[in-house]
């Protein structure tokens, strides 16, 4: 997987390149939720790969990126984000963020709004984590750093997984690859990857300054980033589209793949016929 160097810090990712006989096709990045990597976007990049070109990041310490040093602070990876698509020259991109990468394109949107197309926000929030749900995740980082995940996945699979999607036996599989991937990971980039996390602060003034075009979806049944949070940035950011999707807890883009990929094929498709209509 190629990488780039940020500050010292590796960051990898995952580029499908432009596709064939569409050189000048729009870029989609993808940035992953807590826990997770690019690889939880292969569904809606095998969508849209024949029209777009498509790349995903894997933010420091998680997927396949290694375990960094510093760096891991929503600010840093926005810097991070800014890193890879001026140096891949792709921008301006559709910026799909689920989570912690919904944190990333919040900030994208309202401090570098040049480098993007859109705005598509998953399972993801504009406020600060909540104290006390804040002092349970750092309780949680000591205790994977010392224990590994397994112990604590009572907690952690309800929060990233919906009800629905864990009672039913064709998803095993999918969770057991989810923490294969995960036991991958260093167990140290893990532990600042949630103090990052746990630490971010709010953005919802600054996202108040965003104008362009913004889809806002989140799972019915996400405990981590419930729908009311959904509902607060789609009513802040003018015009913004928002989606609830059912029987879908927090990680939407694997529990309901088809659902996810249709909405941002038709939420794309529109944006960009709208700025090849407009004059300017």
């Amino acid at each position: 997987m190629p990488a780039i160097d940020v500050r010292g810090a590796a960051v990898a990712y995952t580029d499908t390149g432009a596709p064939p006989g569409v050189t000048d096709a729009p870029a989609v990045v993808f940035g992953h939720g807590l826990l997770f990597g690019g690889w939880m976007f292969r569904a809606q990049i095998a969508a849209l790969k024949d029209g777009y070109r498509c790349v995903a990041i894997d933010w420091r310490g998680q997927g396949e990126s290694p375990a960094a040093r510093d760096g891991y602070d929503m600010d840093s990876l926005t810097a991070d984000a800014v890193a890879l698509i001026t140096r891949l020259g792709i921008g301006p991109v559709h910026w799909v963020g689920h989570s912690m990468g919904g944190f990333v394109g919040q900030r994208l949107a309202a401090r570098h709004g040049e480098l993007l197309r859109s705005l598509t926000l998953l399972d993801t929030t504009a406020d600060a984590e909540d104290p006390a749900a804040a002092r349970e995740q750092e309780l949680m980082a000591l205790f994977q750093l010392l224990f590994g995940m397994r112990p604590i996945l009572g907690k952690v699979k309800p929060l990233l997984f919906g009800p629905g999607f864990l009672a039913d036996p064709a998803s095993a599989e999918l969770v057991g690859e989810w923490l294969g991937r995960l036991s991958r990971s260093r167990r140290a980039g893990i532990r600042k990857a949630l103090h990052g996390a746990a630490g971010r602060a709010a953005v919802a003034d600054e996202i108040a300054r965003v104008t362009l075009p913004v889809l806002v979806a989140v799972g019915a049944d996400d405990r981590a980033t419930p729908p009311e949070h959904a509902r607060r940035i789609a009513s802040i950011v003018g015009g913004a589209k928002l989606a609830i999707v059912p029987d879908c807890g927090h990680s939407s883009t694997l529990e309901q793949p088809d659902a996810i990929s249709g909405l941002l094929a038709e939420f794309l498709a529109d944006v960009d016929q709208a700025r090849n209509l407009d004059p300017r």
